[in-house]
C-alpha cells in the first residue's frame, strides 16, 4: 500500500513556526505531510480543501494559531466556523470527514506539532484508499 499524501495548510505566525520548532529540535514525525504556508488559517477556503482532495491528497490538515492568539485577530475563528461545515460537505461527497484535520499549534509547540502529524498520518493510513470513497471524477 502506498504511503498517504497529506497536504498541510499552516498559518505563517504559529503553526508554521511550530513545524520549524519541531525541526530544530529534531523531533521525529512522518514525512507524509507537504506543508503549504498560508498567511492565516482563516484564508483556507472550503473550495481549496475540496480541490486539494480532488487533486489527489489522501488527507488535508489546517493548522492555525490557538483561538484568541490569531495574528489577524479573528482568522482562526473563521477557520473554526468553516471547518465543521466543510466536514459535512466532505461526508456528503463520500469522503470520510476524518481525512480533514483542523487543529491549533503555537510557535513554541514543536512536540505538539509532531504528535498531531504522527496521529493524523496514522489515521489516514488506517482508512481505505480515497479513490474507493470519492463520488466525483477528476476532470
Amino acid at each position: 500500500m502506498p504511503e498517504p499524501k497529506i497536504i498541510g495548510f499552516l498559518c505563517n505566525w504559529c503553526s508554521y513556526r511550530g513545524a520549524d520548532t519541531a525541526g530544530m529540535a529534531r523531533l521525529k514525525y512522518p514525512p507524509n505531510v507537504k506543508i503549504v504556508r498560508v498567511p492565516c488559517s482563516g484564508r483556507v477556503s472550503p473550495e481549496l480543501v475540496l480541490r486539494t482532495f480532488r487533486e489527489g491528497a489522501d488527507g488535508v490538515m489546517v493548522l492555525g494559531c490557538h483561538i484568541g492568539d490569531c495574528h489577524y485577530s479573528t482568522g482562526n475563528h473563521r477557520a473554526a466556523k468553516r471547518m465543521p461545515v466543510l466536514k459535512k460537505v466532505l461526508e456528503y461527497s463520500g469522503i470520510d470527514p476524518e481525512r480533514l484535520c483542523v487543529n491549533w499549534v503555537s510557535a513554541a509547540e514543536g512536540e505538539r506539532f509532531a504528535k498531531i502529524i504522527t496521529d493524523f498520518t496514522e489515521t489516514i493510513r488506517a482508512l481505505p484508499p480515497l479513490t474507493e470513497e470519492m463520488t466525483w471524477t477528476k476532470g
